[in-house]
């Protein structure tokens, strides 16, 4: 069964006079959802995500219900800037870091050790380990840097590929969200995921960051 469409859908206007003003509301609507423990479909600089705060109980239970998905596949986090990620982690190592300092804000997702203050985030997958990434983003980083670290997946059905669109990804998801946050067309290739918490890394999703670009930074 399809998820029925949510009524409420917040459009990001584009670049121009009411650019920042639509940013700051959509960023407003958005973090009001989460914070209550609600589910919101949202841009990013790769494909449409769906998201929740995994702070709030029970909120990422929500985006393995929506994918279909058992909670042993783990939930990355969006963050809004590094010094965001940093008390996440445990003790990165420093080429973590120039990976970091070289390819964020963009499309890498970085798995690391967790901090203690990371250990209570429902995420699903291993609980010792965390997948971080900065997306190249506008309205993601906002919403990020005023509500925290934001638990986020691939706004689709497990197995399905990822609408271009934000109301046929919300759509097509097996429990509606919140909130939809339009942002236009997105792009179709996920993150890079890598495994970086041994030498030499691993790369466990091949995505919009290739592997030869990562060659220099494991």
């Amino acid at each position: 069964m399809v998820a029925e469409r949510v009524p409420e859908v917040v459009v990001l206007p584009e670049v121009g006079p009411r650019w920042v003003d639509g940013l700051a509301e959509a960023v407003a609507r958005a973090a009001e959802v989460l914070e209550a423990g609600g589910s919101v479909v949202l841009p990013t600089d790769t494909v449409y995500g769906v998201a929740a705060l995994a702070s709030v109980p029970g909120a990422a239970g929500r985006l393995f219900a929506a994918k279909e998905r058992g909670a042993d596949h783990p939930l990355a986090v969006l963050v809004a800037d590094v010094d965001q990620a940093l008390p996440l982690l445990a003790s990165p190592p420093a080429v973590a870091r120039e990976a970091m300092d070289r390819h964020w804000p963009g499309p890498l997702t970085l798995v690391l050790r967790r901090s203690p203050e990371a250990l209570g985030l429902d995420l699903g997958g291993d609980p010792a380990t965390i997948g971080v990434r900065c997306p190249d983003h506008a309205f993601v980083r906002a919403l990020a840097a005023r509500v925290g670290p934001i638990a986020t997946t691939s706004a689709n059905r497990t197995g399905e590929a990822t609408p271009s669109t934000a109301r046929e990804a919300a759509a097509g998801l097996a429990v509606a969200p919140d909130l939809v946050v339009d942002g236009g067309p997105a792009g179709a290739v996920a993150s890079t995921v890598v495994d970086a918490t041994e030498q030499p890394w691993q790369v466990l999703r091949v995505g919009a960051l290739s592997e030869s670009d990562l060659l220099s930074d494991s």
